[in-house]
């Protein structure tokens, strides 16, 4: 056996039948507990949620740290000059497209929602100092940047990196499983790989149909601020319908055709938003904050980022810096997995380096941008963009933009964005799903494609209509914590496999050398043109 057994079952032709079946049963589940019984599951799910932000806080500090002293030692030893496929091979992608696809599906969302939203309510009620000041302005996108900073962006690369090796270095299906074949060996095909395959399949479908869910309130209301359309029920259902349409669209293009096409453009739109409200707004506030944040953070990220609460004995890092962990970790095995698919060709220190810093400087330039905007605003004058926050956390950008020129146009294009970002969002974790159900197989049936993405609008839509979605939310922070214990394991493999796969070239290399000097003007010349074409052959067995 050298591969997950898949099968025919029902209307799939392609699938592995316990995955499936099993995560039929909890769907089935969850929309009946969380539809008919919600405030009952959003009470239960809430109680757990909280026992597990507060009561396994260290574990998540720990797991955060681990994840990014881990990357930066791979990106920085002699593991980084390992490619993720052929040692000849070029990147599959350029890296314009890559950098859109690996945002898009990782993070991209949150700009949107969380940009102006988030440093203003830091500012607003900031766990330590005195509120509204300029010390709480300054911690403030302090912590909005160490939560979407270079520790969220290291657990991603953990569990990419992970999968790319396996699968792309040692032949293994792109799956969760196969990140224990040095722990488990053949067993990744029994029912413990079919356990993490579920993990990662419940983490990434609630995780999807909660943000889908949440999002379509926020693009509801900028449709009524700007075209007065009504701000109901109605409305969101429609939303879900347009946004599921076009995901399906875009999955069924397939992923050179839809979600890089989707993913690009949605690059560029945010490029173009960000310049126009850079060179329109506090130029020179916005040039100069970015630079000093960028400071205040890399000379806080130690302290910040093991951070407890131990002796101040308050929840304020409970109810957001943990609940930000756990959020990241339910959602890594969606996002590692699609940024594995499209980074093949990529060295280990450019993958490293590229998934680290690219994004996470682009969202700190964004979060300056917007949230530092919006909190220079509130220092100078009451423009009551604080209030929106306490009103409702996405209203807050739109708030914001009533002090630009061209407001009606912007609104828009802000809710066109998010609409993208989340046809984006679920075409990829549609993908995602089927290559998880389909053992791993990186260009599944486009049929199962089709199916999964219709089931997630179909799973927001019933949450939404039984207000459920709060339970649903808590249900992926709590799948989340067993898989926080995965990701440990997977970094362990890893490093293991790493460390087998020096060994054997090194091994190699100085057999070959012996063997053929005369031949070859450098080890080097003769490493490149035969040793590192592929997987070494001492791996494969």
């Amino acid at each position: 056996m050298n591969q997950v057994k898949v099968e025919r079952f029902g209307p799939f032709p392609h699938v592995s039948r316990p995955v499936v079946m099993v995560m039929a049963a909890l769907i089935v589940g969850f929309i009946v507990f969380g539809a008919l019984f919600n405030e009952v599951a959003a009470a239960l799910f809430s109680e757990l949620q909280s026992m597990i932000t507060h009561r396994f806080r260290w574990l998540f500090v720990i797991l955060m740290n681990s994840a990014l002293v881990f990357s930066l030692y791979l990106a920085l030893s002699r593991f980084g000059d390992i490619r993720l496929g052929q040692q000849t091979e070029h990147p599959e992608y350029s890296l314009l497209s890559w950098f859109s696809m690996l945002f898009s599906a990782g993070i991209g969302i949150g700009l949107l929602y969380w940009g102006t939203a988030e440093p203003l309510y830091h500012f607003m009620a900031p766990p330590m100092g005195q509120a509204q000041t300029v010390e709480a302005a300054k911690q403030a996108m302090n912590l909005s940047f160490l939560h979407w900073g270079l520790h969220a962006w290291a657990l991603y690369c953990v569990v990419a990196l992970a999968l790319a090796y396996f699968h792309y270095r040692r032949g293994l299906p792109l799956s969760i499983r196969s990140v224990l074949y040095p722990l488990l060996g053949q067993k990744i095909y029994g029912k413990w790989g079919h356990v993490v395959d579920i993990l990662a399949v419940f983490g990434t479908m609630f995780g999807v149909v909660t943000s889908l869910g949440l999002g379509v309130m926020q693009i509801n209301a900028g449709f009524s601020s700007v075209l007065g359309i009504p701000n109901n029920i109605t409305v969101q259902l429609g939303l879900i319908a347009f946004i599921t349409l076009m995901a399906t669209l875009s999955v069924m293009m397939g992923l050179d055709k839809g979600i890089k096409r989707l993913s690009d453009i949605n690059i560029l739109l945010t490029m173009l938003l960000l310049a126009f409200m850079i060179f329109l707004g506090p130029t020179q506030f916005i040039i100069d904050s970015f630079v000093e944040n960028i400071g205040n953070y890399l000379t806080q990220l130690v302290p910040l980022g093991f951070w407890s609460e131990a002796y101040s004995g308050t929840d304020w890092q409970a109810n957001w810096t943990i609940f930000y962990w756990a959020w990241w970790v339910s959602w890594s095995p969606f996002v590692g997995i699609f940024v594995a698919r499209i980074s093949r060709g990529r060295t280990i220190r450019e993958f490293i380096f590229g998934v680290l810093f690219i994004p996470m400087l682009l969202l700190f330039f964004w979060f300056t941008t917007f949230g530092g905007t919006a909190i220079h605003m509130e220092l100078t004058g009451n423009y009551g963009l604080l209030e929106a926050v306490k009103a409702d956390y996405g209203s807050a950008i739109f708030k914001l933009i009533e002090y630009y020129p061209f407001t009606k146009p912007l609104t828009l294009l802000i809710v066109v964005m998010i609409m993208l970002w989340f046809v984006t969002s679920s075409d990829s974790a549609s993908f995602v799903i089927d290559m998880l159900t389909a053992g791993g197989n990186t260009n599944p049936p486009k049929i199962q494609r089709l199916f999964w993405a219709m089931t997630e609008g179909v799973i927001a839509a019933i949450l939404l209509v039984a207000g459920g979605l709060s339970a649903l939310q808590a249900a992926a922070i709590i799948a989340g914590f067993p898989f926080a214990m995965v990701v440990f394991v997977m970094m362990f493999c890893l490093w293991r496999g790493l460390s087998r796969d020096r060994l054997t070239l090194y091994r190699n290399t100085q057999w070959y050398i012996t063997q053929e000097s005369a031949e070859h003007n450098s080890a080097n010349e003769f490493v490149d043109e035969h040793l590192l074409t592929g997987p070494p052959t001492a791996l494969k067995r």
